[in-house]
């Protein structure tokens, strides 16, 4: 019996689930080690064995241990525990260059093509990220421009104020430099 391929269009994991699993900590995206192992379809004790024996391959940049602190934070995130779920142990999270690594160091079919769904994600988010620096420095120059007009524009207004204020004046100082107008009757 020939072994099953993946087809290109065969979508292993949904997209959506890939970015609700991308974290961001100490400023760096990062996924948790049991949930790629999840991704993967091994054990996450098998992945952090394969990583722990290849650890030159896992640089500071590449792999990182949260600390107490950051694995509650992210614990709180997912709401109520339930028992057994969890590992009692802080968990290794991965850059994107850690879970490119990860890859040659999984040799299963699953691992490759879950790997390369992982990286178009990251490659969307990063076009995503730079599409909205994009957007901000547009607004930022809109920003700028309407700063200038609206402040032209106050000046202009002000200058309006000023003149009817100067109309209203001087129509009060002709009224009293004229005196009464009108008829004047007589006297009986």
């Amino acid at each position: 019996m020939p072994k099953k391929t993946v087809q290109k269009s065969e979508v292993l994991v949904p997209i959506e689930v890939i970015q609700n699993k991308i974290y961001l900590i100490r400023g760096h995206k990062v996924m948790l080690d049991v949930d790629l192992a999840e991704l993967y379809g091994v054990l996450t004790k098998n992945l952090n064995k394969a990583v722990r024996r290849n650890l030159e391959r896992f640089p500071g940049d590449f792999m990182l241990k949260l600390t107490k602190e950051e694995n509650d934070a992210l614990r709180f995130q997912f709401g109520t525990l339930k028992q057994g779920q969890h590992s009692k142990y802080l968990p290794f999270v991965f850059t994107e260059h850690g879970v490119l690594m990860l890859s040659s160091v999984l040799n299963s079919r699953r691992a490759i093509h879950v790997n390369i769904q992982i990286m178009r994600v990251f490659v969307k988010l990063k076009e995503v990220i730079g599409s909205h620096k994009e957007l901000v420095r547009k607004i930022e120059g809109l920003e700028s421009q309407f700063v200038t007009k609206s402040q032209e524009q106050d000046e202009k207004i002000a200058l309006v104020f000023n003149a009817i204020k100067e109309l209203l004046r001087d129509k009060e100082e002709a009224k009293k430099k004229r005196g009464p107008m009108g008829f004047v009757g007589y006297k009986k």
